[in-house]
């Protein structure tokens, strides 16, 4: 075989071992218990609005508890297929007692296509999402819907 082939082939094979940990280090939807949703509200502190995506510490309400009106709901449509109606039914408040939770929104380009306005420390928000399977590790939720400013916004795909 060509020598130069055979340096070019080790070398991509070398750089896709190398950064192949830090994709997998991402998590994706997987991770995350799609099986419990759970509701949080509280104050936004240490927004983060870049890329890969939308991110911010919730300073939990507290007097956290689901809202009455929570299971009718209205939500917007999503190009995903996601059955919301069954998640508002299905919501749970955590059982873990932390009061400061890390939340992760949609990328930037997706925040955009929804409209969501760029999130300010105080600002008030609702989150319907996931976290870890049996709460275990840090408290972070992957958001399947958003509430500010008295609008629902869908996450996990484009607005349909």
């Amino acid at each position: 075989m060509n020598p130069d082939f055979l340096r070019r082939r080790t070398v991509l094979a070398a750089t896709t071992a190398m950064f192949a940990p830090v994709a997998l280090a991402h998590h994706g939807w997987s991770s995350f218990d799609q099986n419990r949703p759970i509701y949080l509200s509280g104050r936004a502190a240490s927004v983060s609005w870049r890329n890969p995506h939308v991110e911010f510490d919730l300073e939990l309400d507290a007097d956290l508890k689901l809202p009455a009106d929570l299971a009718s709901r209205a939500l917007p449509a999503q190009t995903a297929p996601v059955d919301g109606p069954a998640l508002l039914k299905a919501a749970q408040l955590p059982t873990r007692r932390d009061r400061r939770w890390h939340v992760e929104l949609a990328p930037l380009f997706r925040m955009n296509a929804w409209g969501v306005p760029e999130l300010k420390t105080g600002d008030a928000v609702e989150l319907l999402g996931f976290t870890f399977a049996g709460e275990r590790g840090d408290a972070v939720l992957r958001a399947e819907y958003l509430w500010v400013g008295g609008k629902a916004y869908g996450l996990r795909s484009s607005p349909a």
